[in-house]
């Protein structure tokens, strides 16, 4: 719920999704794709994206300020729904239920029999996301000392504790015990950036890490990093999209 206070620098810089990941989720569907529901949508990033003809999306996210500024940017013909994932009330079921940077915000408990729920038998779960790092490794060590005093870290840890050297990662790994999922699939996107390092300090500037520290320290910790980027950054933001489908 911090996220809303920055939509519109949430909009302007994080990161839009390739067409390869509709391809990806399309292909691994195997049939056509008419109703889709998105998982904490934010400004809608991932709605554009699926947001097709013949595919009728319903965009859900419980900030209010977030959704605002989706509604500005999507199809009218888009649904949007004010909602945790936990609260979303529909009688309908959908061919694609998806969340693009956002299922690690849901509670645990009876996370996968929800989903199940959500889900036409034989419908398809998708999840995408992945942590935007800086490629040069001089760079990303200047830039944790300089964020050492405000924050540890800005990465959020795996939900499950799967380290990233594991085969499976989460969620593909909860997916697996649920018993409710079968073909889970694990598929990384590689996906490089290159911004400005004002730019690139607009982007930690929408990362949960920031936003809840206090307004002075948050303001600090942006001018300690900014005095030793470059003037261009490059990021390795790769795409790790698990795929699953609902047992029929």
């Amino acid at each position: 719920m911090s996220f809303g206070a920055v939509a519109e620098t949430y909009e302007r810089f994080r990161p839009g999704y390739p067409d390869e990941l509709f391809d990806l989720v399309n292909s691994y569907a195997d049939r056509p794709i008419r109703t889709a529901l998105e998982v904490g949508a934010g400004t809608g990033k991932a709605t554009r994206l699926f947001a097709r003809p013949g595919i009728a999306v319903t965009a859900t996210d419980p900030d209010e300020g977030m959704l605002t500024e989706l509604r500005k940017h999507v199809p009218a013909e888009v649904t949007v729904m004010r909602a945790a994932f936990e609260e979303i009330k529909t009688r309908k079921s959908f061919d694609l239920v998806y969340a693009a940077a956002a299922l690690h915000w849901t509670r645990p408990d009876g996370r996968w029999t929800r989903m199940a729920e959500l889900l036409e038998p034989g419908g398809v779960f998708a999840s995408f996301g992945g942590p935007a790092r800086l490629s040069d490794p001089a760079v990303e060590e200047a830039v944790r000392i300089a964020r050492a005093p405000f924050l540890a870290t800005d990465e959020i840890p795996s939900p499950d504790g799967t380290p990233e050297s594991a085969e499976m990662w989460w969620p593909g790994t909860e997916l697996l015990l649920s018993g409710l999922f079968t073909d889970v699939r694990q598929v990384v996107i590689e996906r490089r950036l290159a911004m400005s390092a004002a730019d690139y300090i607009g982007h930690l500037a929408t990362i949960s890490a920031y936003l809840e520290l206090p307004p002075s320290a948050r303001g600090q910790a942006f001018d300690s990093i900014e005095r030793v980027l470059p003037a261009t950054v490059e990021i390795t933001a790769d795409l790790i999209v698990h795929l699953a489908r609902r047992t029929r």
